[in-house]
């Protein structure tokens, strides 16, 4: 703590991202990125924006990849965003769209980033249960608030929400924006923004980071009603006018445009989730129902930490939350075929 620091600076509580071991040889399944590469397409439109043109600035609204977003979802142009991963998006979101005055909604389990960003822009907020199964319940949050955010999945549960929930969920709360978080959404389930054109106080937040192998080149998006999408262009263009470089817009579109690349990768780790899930299960583990790229899993009686440690040991990296409820789960990313059995085999050992 500095002397030169403001009171706002000492009351912040940074977010705590996953740990980037140095050591390459570890079986890396902490921070749910692809185990697939990018799009070979992907690569080769960035590789060509790699040459003089580097000294000219980007195009400051990004229209190639809002293209291909529009594209592939079949919306407008003017209901897209995009922007440094969807952290960023979400940056902009919790500025722009929240109101101030009333307490922002979201699960107590959930992605812990929320609650930085309410301490960052002053939002008051209030945590919403999951039941006894890990589930949201769009019942418990009929009550006054300023918006609702929620992962769906949600995360680090894996656990989804279904359309006819979610919508339930917009048609109690017209007088706020519901952003529904959908950065593990092609791992099994249907992304909501089907629904955007239906409602206009749904925002939807996705990344490239996760489902298009692009976790390195960080970049997310939002779709919604084109005033919620002025909003977050308005403090976009107040805070940084060229959020993504030429490489990032190029690579980017080139992923959403390869579509059988995309659809190849998502099918492998689907896949592979099912038969981690069998694996684990035989092993006496409880996992949650997942539609995302990792799993959520405890074992009756072995110690959460103690598991996660002796998976270290034996060069297995997962991630452990040390927090209420949730201490004696694992958050194991699925990886490749052989990462995922080098898992097992660590599990069976312990």
């Amino acid at each position: 703590m500095s002397k030169f620091w403001s009171p706002f600076v000492k009351d912040l509580v940074p977010y705590v991202p996953g740990e980037q071991p140095k050591l390459s040889k570890l079986v890396k399944l902490n921070t749910n990125e692809n185990p697939y590469g990018p799009s070979p397409k992907a690569l080769a439109a960035m590789q060509v924006e790699v040459s003089d043109a580097l000294r000219l600035y980007p195009d400051p609204n990004g229209e190639r990849l809002k293209q291909a977003v529009a594209e592939y979802y079949g919306v407008e142009l003017n209901q897209v965003f995009v922007g440094n991963g969807s952290d960023e998006v979400l940056a902009h979101a919790f500025y722009g769209l929240f109101q101030h005055g009333k307490p922002l909604l979201f699960p107590d389990i959930s992605y812990s980033f929320y609650p930085v960003y309410c301490g960052l822009y002053g939002i008051t907020y209030e945590t919403i249960a999951l039941d006894a199964n890990y589930q949201i319940q769009v019942e418990d949050y009929a009550r006054p608030n300023g918006g609702i955010i929620f992962p769906n999945p949600n995360a680090p549960t894996g656990c989804l929400l279904t359309l006819e929930a979610i919508e339930q969920l917009l048609q109690a709360n017209p007088d706020s924006v519901v952003l529904v978080d959908e950065a593990y959404i092609d791992f099994g389930g249907v992304s909501a923004i089907g629904l955007v054109d239906k409602y206009p106080n749904l925002l939807v937040t996705q990344t490239l980071s996760k489902s298009r192998s692009l976790a390195g080149l960080r970049v997310g998006l939002a779709v919604g009603h084109p005033e919620l999408i002025e909003a977050l262009e308005r403090i976009k263009n107040s805070f940084n006018s060229y959020p993504l470089d030429r490489i990032a817009i190029a690579g980017a579109a080139a992923a959403f445009e390869d579509r059988a690349y995309f659809q190849q990768t998502c099918t492998q780790v689907i896949d592979s989730r099912e038969a981690v899930v069998q694996g684990m299960q035989a092993l006496g583990f409880e996992v949650l129902p997942s539609a995302a790229n990792f799993v959520f899993a405890r074992h009756p009686h072995k110690d959460g930490a103690a598991l996660a440690a002796g998976l270290r040991e034996q060069g297995v990296i997962v991630r452990h939350f040390n927090k209420p409820r949730i201490d004696q789960f694992l958050r194991i990313t699925i990886g490749t075929p052989e990462q995922n059995q080098a898992l097992l085999e660590a599990l069976a050992s312990l």
